[in-house]
């Protein structure tokens, strides 16, 4: 039994959703004739009301397309320190943009209004004119934390006051709805684009969609076609994405407690110095100073159990639907015998 916690990332489709692809009509995309395409834009759109989706092959591809929409070269991007952009898009903010990233040094990701008045640039022509606040919601790097609702509210009227654009990086979106009981449509009255992932939490072998207004979304398609992400009978993958709206959202729940149940294990071993808070299916903890990472890791790859290391003894661990319950049972027995 190989046990996989490295990522929501490496879930494969399962009967149904498989049995839900064969099946899609499918169509030219690059002509706008994919009517299963079609149909997850549109279904997406309507959830966050907004007007317009685009569906691209993945969230860093949603992510970059969204900081061209609201930026030109030589703007800032206000983001904290953590946020995916900054961190894992291969530098992408600066190469596809260029676009430099002014960092708020946030809690587990998230920071708050003020911080975001104190980071916008003076309007004097040696600054680079600060143009977009980003935000990520759950946090990847912070553990699957879930930003506060109303905090989100007093940045959009920081954005609203100061003329700046407000991205939502949702990789994890579906996430943070189920754990904080919120709506779709509630963050898509707040922000003005929203990258949503159908390859993590959903189960889905790929894709993300971008959500916006007309206006600010009129040339994401072209965008899209610059970065090589146009597809052609892409339906079979919009496909998946329909069959996890439907079947994979309110499971979350289960993959939180299995974390819940992981960090409270953790917490019980000698070798850990301390375990961040979960919220969602992400579990970050921090092995003891004269722990040796690599052994542990090894300790933990001769059971078959795999996770990830993110640097400076911090250990990651994250659940998902093809983490079963048979899988948790061993993990846990083995986390009480090291």
């Amino acid at each position: 039994m190989n046990i996989d916690l490295r990522s929501d990332t490496v879930t494969k489709p399962t009967k149904g959703m498989l049995n839900a692809m064969t099946q899609a009509q499918v169509g030219d995309d690059v002509f706008r004739e994919d009517p299963t395409v079609n149909e997850l834009e549109t279904r997406i759109a309507l959830m966050f009301g907004k007007e317009e989706a685009l569906f691209f092959p993945s969230g860093t591809m949603a992510n970059q397309t969204a900081l061209k929409l609201h930026t030109n070269p030589g703007d800032q991007v206000i983001c904290d320190k953590y946020a995916h952009i900054y961190n894992y898009e291969s530098g992408g903010a600066s190469f596809n943009s260029g676009v430099s990233c002014k960092l708020i040094d946030g809690n587990r990701g998230m920071f708050n209004a003020e911080q975001v008045l104190e980071a916008i640039n003076p309007n004097a022509y040696y600054y680079s004119q600060s143009s977009l606040v980003e935000i990520e919601n759950t946090t990847n790097k912070g553990g699957g934390a879930c930003w506060d609702f109303d905090e989100i509210l007093n940045i959009r009227k920081v954005c609203d006051d100061n003329k700046l654009g407000y991205h939502l990086d949702g990789a994890r979106i579906w996430n943070a709805l189920v754990a904080k009981n919120e709506t779709a449509k509630q963050y898509g009255e707040v922000f003005d684009t929203i990258a949503v992932c159908l390859s993590k939490g959903l189960g889905c072998p790929i894709g993300s969609v971008l959500v916006g207004d007309s206006e600010i979304m009129k040339d994401a398609i072209r965008i899209r076609k610059i970065f090589g992400g146009n597809m052609r009978q892409a339906g079979y993958l919009a496909a998946a994405g329909l069959y996890a709206l439907d079947n994979n959202i309110e499971r979350l729940n289960e993959d939180y407690k299995k974390a819940k149940e992981i960090s409270e294990e953790l917490t019980k071993l000698a070798i850990i110095e301390s375990v961040e808070p979960v919220e969602t299916n992400i579990v970050i903890f921090e092995l003891n100073e004269d722990v040796n990472e690599n052994h542990f890791l090894q300790q933990l790859a001769k059971k078959n159990i795999h996770i990830i290391s993110m640097g400076d003894r911090k250990l990651r661990m994250v659940t998902h639907l093809d983490y079963t319950d048979i899988m948790h049972e061993e993990l846990i027995n083995v986390l009480n015998f090291i």
